[in-house]
C-alpha cells in the first residue's frame, strides 16, 4: 500500500505555476509566429493550391513556431533540434507507413520509432512525433508523396522557418538565436 501512495504522491505535481514572460518576449514570440507560419502558408500559396488542398503547412509546424518563435532559448528549439527532428521523424513516418499495413500499429510505431532516432541523433524537436504520425494518417495526398513528404513539405517548410527564426529573433537586442547550431 506504501508503495501504492508514494507512487499515486508523484502526480501531484509542484505548488508554483511558471512567471509569465515579460512583455518584450512576448511580443517578438507572437512576432516570429506570425511571419513563420504566413511565410509557410505564402510558399504553399504560390503553388497554386488552396490552404485546404495544400499539403506544405503541416500541422506540426504550429507547434514547431511556438519553440523557434516562443521559446528560442530551449534545446528543442536550436536548428540542429528543428532540422533533424523534423526530417528523421518524417523518414520514421513514410517507412512506417509504407511498410506497415495496419494502421494503428503504423502510427503508435512511427511515433515511437521518431523519438527512438530523435534520442539516438540528438535531435528531440516533440513536433516531430507529429510530423511522423501525419505521415500516417495524413491521406492519400500525403501517402502519394513517399519520401518526397521528407523533402517537401517537411524539410523545405523547416528551412524557411528557421530562415524567419534567425531574422525575427535576433531584430530584439535581448534575444540571440540560435543558442548553437549543432
Amino acid at each position: 500500500m506504501q508503495l501504492i501512495y508514494q507512487y499515486l504522491n508523484k502526480m501531484r505535481g509542484g505548488s508554483r505555476t511558471p512567471i509569465r514572460a515579460p512583455f518584450y518576449e512576448i511580443f517578438w514570440s507572437g512576432l516570429g509566429c506570425f511571419f513563420g507560419i504566413a511565410a509557410v502558408y505564402l510558399v504553399g500559396h504560390l503553388q497554386d493550391l488552396h490552404i485546404e488542398d495544400s499539403l506544405f503547412l503541416v500541422g506540426s509546424f504550429g507547434a514547431s513556431a511556438i519553440l523557434i518563435y516562443g521559446v528560442p532559448n530551449s534545446p528543442y528549439a536550436q536548428p540542429r533540434n528543428l532540422m533533424g527532428g523534423h526530417i528523421f521523424s518524417a523518414i520514421a513516418g513514410v517507412s512506417c507507413a509504407m511498410l506497415i499495413s495496419n494502421p494503428m500499429i503504423a502510427a503508435a510505431a512511427a511515433v515511437a520509432l521518431a523519438v527512438i532516432v530523435m534520442h539516438l541523433t540528438r535531435s528531440i524537436h516533440p513536433p516531430g512525433g507529429a510530423t511522423a504520425l501525419i505521415a500516417v494518417i495524413g491521406g492519400q495526398n500525403i501517402h502519394a508523396l513517399g519520401y518526397w513528404y521528407v523533402i517537401t513539405p517537411i524539410a523545405s517548410g523547416a528551412i524557411l522557418m528557421l530562415i524567419v527564426a534567425l531574422i525575427t529573433n535576433n531584430l530584439s537586442s535581448q534575444r540571440r538565436y540560435p543558442s548553437y547550431w549543432l
